[in-house]
């Protein structure tokens, strides 16, 4: 059965920590020491992160779990090590592994790509702690592994009402990283979202790389390509769900003259070039920083509940849009009321395309 866990109050501000995002590497990163951690001393508490494709910098997904992990160790004291992907990808069990033979405990996958491999890893260290985000726990059955989830089409749900709402052309766009079961749920919800603004708004689709490529997640001249073609057929924002590759659809908004929706963190405050920082709209925010530092905490104060996924959604600011630059300011009492038909089951947001 599926729950959801009360998140903290106030939301990490990402930008400060996006700044010090560097190259993916798998160097280990230190974290502060010092003080009590709840059911432990700081130096007890060794966190493991394994990232998803594209690693430290990605300035999206991936370091908004970073922001989540700085904030437990800030908090709790101890020290972490993050590990990334090969080019292929195809060393992830052996990054959890890794992790657990070197003491790190909890070890969090960040990436339903995981969800592949940490089945038997967990297995193989029943007296580690896992979290994997963007999977299910349940689904594996393991006492050591938690899920951390999202209802991403509820806050993609919102982007779309803010893209059809302020489009001039009547056509929009969606950019998918890699087609897949949960990317698809973001082009699911932003679809429907726009249509229940405008019903005969146009909205092209396109994934960058197709299911088992996780490529496309880490891939910005692709992006670019993918966005360019939309913006010349006509549309004037276009959303993406494709991590590291959105820069690319930035770049082409901002060549095209045009608009883009983030997704994840706050990718106003996450770019370094005031030109994209112009163009882009809003953002989807996805609190994978709330949810790791919030599983870190429940590991700390002993409550982790195994076997189980927390699922954070919109009524809970799980998922939401990002308002920095005030572009959306003007639409936002059309927002608010979208978001609480959905939080009151007034509209219920579909999952696949």
């Amino acid at each position: 059965m599926r729950r959801a866990r009360k998140m903290k109050a106030a939301a990490l501000l990402l930008a400060g920590s996006m700044a010090l995002a560097a190259c993916a590497s798998d160097e280990p990163s230190g974290g502060g020491g010092g003080g009590e951690g709840g059911g432990g001393s700081a130096e007890e508490l060794r966190i493991g992160l394994a990232f998803d494709t594209g690693g430290r910098g990605d300035r999206s997904f991936n370091d908004a779990a970073v922001v989540g992990l700085e904030a437990a160790v800030e908090e709790h004291g101890g020290e972490f090590q993050d590990l990334s992907p090969n080019a292929d990808a195809s060393n992830r069990a052996d990054l959890l592994t890794q992790l657990a033979d070197e003491g790190y405990n909890p070890i969090i996958a960040v990436g339903f790509a995981y969800g592949e491999v940490i089945g038997d890893v967990v297995e193989q260290y029943p007296d580690t702690t896992f979290a994997i985000i963007d999977s299910s726990a349940e689904a594996v059955g393991a006492d050591n592994l938690t899920g951390l989830l999202f209802s991403e089409e509820q806050g993609s749900f919102l982007a779309g009402v803010a893209a059809a709402t302020k489009s001039e052309t009547g056509h929009i766009g969606f950019v998918g990283g890699v087609q897949s079961t949960l990317i698809q749920k973001f082009e699911a919800g932003y679809v429907a979202g726009a249509q229940a603004v405008k019903p005969d708004v146009i909205i092209d689709r396109q994934y960058i790389s197709p299911e088992g490529d996780f490529s496309g997640f880490n891939a910005p001249d692709r992006g670019l390509l993918v966005a360019q073609g939309m913006y010349e057929a006509g549309a004037d924002i276009v959303y993406h769900a494709a991590g590291g590759s959105g820069q690319g659809v930035f770049q082409a908004a901002a060549a095209a003259g045009k608009r883009a929706i983030g997704v994840d963190s706050d990718q106003y405050q996450t770019v370094d070039d005031p030109a994209l920082q112009a163009v882009i709209l809003t953002s989807m925010l996805k609190r994978v920083d709330t949810a790791v530092s919030s599983f870190i905490d429940s590991y700390v104060d002993g409550s982790v509940e195994g076997g189980t996924d927390i699922t954070y959604d919109l009524e809970q600011d799980g998922v939401g849009l990002a308002t920095s630059g005030g572009f959306i300011d003007d639409i936002q009492d059309t927002i608010d009321d979208y978001r609480q038909q959905i939080v009151d089951g007034e509209i219920e947001v579909p999952t696949t395309p």
